[in-house]
């Protein structure tokens, strides 16, 4: 079987992205797919290459049973190649992404909220949580549940 291979992108690597790769992970461990995917998450800037996630969003996660392991990396071009999917957070990590292709890949490109319904459908973007406090982690991870469901059955 080949696996679909997903990257969640944001601008630092250390709170929604990789919140985001923990919730999906979640999700297709629960549903019993996780042998179908492979996932990463990154980040526009790499300003935090090598760290681990944001201490709150890992807090916040564990508090829904969501281990967040990822390292942060910064997105390269080499990522549109080997990615089938690649899903940012706002309209910013759009344009920095779809700014390093050709062309060839940018319908893999799309934003979290794309996959959205519901109460959250009205939502064009993912918050970032990282000059907030708790409830702004909590949010995102109540939007990353309902996208990520979402996105699920888009790519299955």
């Amino acid at each position: 079987m080949i696996k679909s291979k997903v990257l969640f992108v944001c601008l630092g690597n250390i709170c929604r992205s990789p919140a985001a790769e923990a919730v999906f992970q979640a999700l297709v461990n629960n549903k019993g797919f996780s042998d179908q995917f492979d996932l990463d998450s990154a980040g526009t800037n790499g300003l935090h290459d090598g760290e681990n996630a944001d201490a709150r969003m890992i807090k916040a996660a564990s508090l829904r049973d969501i281990d967040v392991p990822s390292i942060s990396r910064k997105f390269v071009k080499k990522d549109l190649e080997i990615f089938d999917h690649i899903i940012v957070m706002d309209d910013s990590n759009y344009e920095n992404v779809v700014k390093l292709d050709d062309g060839s890949h940018v319908h893999k490109v799309s934003k979290m909220t794309d996959y959205c319904s519901g109460e959250f459908s009205k939502y064009d973007h993912v918050l970032d949580p990282y000059f907030g406090g708790e409830d702004g982690f909590n949010h995102v991870l109540d939007l990353l549940d309902n996208a990520c469901l979402g996105l699920l059955q888009k790519i299955s």
